[in-house]
């Protein structure tokens, strides 16, 4: 997947604490929640962007997107009723670099702003991430038993290139799940 531009090892550096925009609106019918940015995709300023994310290939493969999009088309997915947030603002070189309060305190923000912007379904993209935001040690992947607001709280595998727990196909599968759901549920497609 080509990128307009690839940042310096500078510029990755210097991209430590940036935050990047929310790709969000209103009654999206499903908005992806990443951990927190990397330095790569601080550095470029777009989610998802360091090469070997699967994150956009997950979603093409499990057809929420026709096309195969990069980075650099992120707010295409606002056309097609989905949205990308983080649940720490704050660019690390990896997650494991969060404190625990600063997952929670995320978690606490989060839950805020699902309740502003009422997506239909909020898709966590890392199960230890969520157990921690959310004091839900014994959560696994898949849909949860409660919601945040009127939304369904559905985790998924962390896509990063370094979580060696989940192949491409497996991805593809398990956000397939999801896509079925909100397409097959009328409790998800309605206002769609």
């Amino acid at each position: 997947m080509p990128v307009p531009w690839k940042p310096t090892r500078e510029q990755i550096q210097a991209a430590a604490g940036k935050t990047v925009a929310d790709v969000i609106a209103p009654d999206l019918r499903v908005l992806f929640c990443g951990i927190n940015p990397g330095l790569y995709t601080a550095a470029v300023g777009h989610h998802f962007a360091r090469p070997g994310n699967r994150f956009w290939k997950a979603l093409h493969d499990a057809e929420f997107t026709a096309r195969l999009l990069s980075p650099f088309d992120e707010r295409e997915l606002l056309k097609i009723g989905y949205g990308i947030t983080n649940v720490v603002a704050r660019a690390t070189a990896s997650a494991d670099q969060l404190t625990k309060k600063e997952i929670i305190e995320g978690g606490t923000l989060l839950a805020a702003k699902v309740r502003r912007y009422r997506p239909r379904v909020l898709a966590l993209l890392g199960l230890g991430a969520y157990r921690t935001a959310f004091d839900r040690p014994k959560a696994v992947v898949g849909p949860q038993p409660e919601k945040i607001g009127n939304a369904i709280v559905w985790v998924l595998p962390n896509p990063s290139g370094l979580n060696a727990n989940y192949q491409r196909q497996d991805l593809a599968r398990l956000f397939r799940a999801l896509r079925l759901a909100v397409n097959n549920s009328p409790d998800l497609t309605a206002g769609s």
